[in-house]
């Protein structure tokens, strides 16, 4: 009967995650396959308020801070974890990925920042110029701009 009822708990606690993020799935409202949700809880289980949107075909999740985008997570459609964002403040960048900005997009200005780790546990930073990502390596230099 224990094991009956610590089930039922366990559905129902999930089925409340669920349900919220489903609430939260922005303005285009869009259909995230429950195997996406269920690896999002499994891997970030604190993760609350969640907003959903999709990029480039795979699933992106977004929670916490002020603009509510401080983390972002992106998982494929069979929920396999691609990347996670951390927003960080636009003056933790490398001197270097300030430099190259300012030579090569003059008088511009890095309006927000990341710090990204793949599945591979690979680190990179992008930095957000003119609303396009630009991409730099650990150390900072440059890898591509993003469309």
């Amino acid at each position: 009967m224990k094991k009956v009822l610590s089930l039922g708990v366990l559905l129902f606690i999930f089925g409340t995650v669920v349900f919220a993020q489903e609430e939260k799935e922005g303005k285009d409202k869009i259909s995230v396959p429950a195997v996406v949700k269920a690896a999002l809880h499994n891997k970030y289980a604190d993760a609350k308020n969640v907003t959903w949107e999709k990029e480039k075909g795979n699933y992106e999740a977004n929670w916490g801070g002020k603009s509510g985008e401080d983390n972002s997570v992106q998982f494929t459609p069979s929920g396999s974890f691609i990347e996670m964002v951390k927003a960080i403040p636009v003056t933790q960048l490398q001197d270097n990925i300030v430099a190259y900005v300012k030579q090569h997009y003059k008088g511009a200005k890095i309006t927000e920042a990341g710090k990204v780790t793949d599945a591979q546990g690979k680190l990179s930073y992008e930095a957000e110029v003119n609303g396009k990502d630009i991409i730099f390596d650990e150390k900072g230099n440059f890898v591509k701009k993003e469309k």
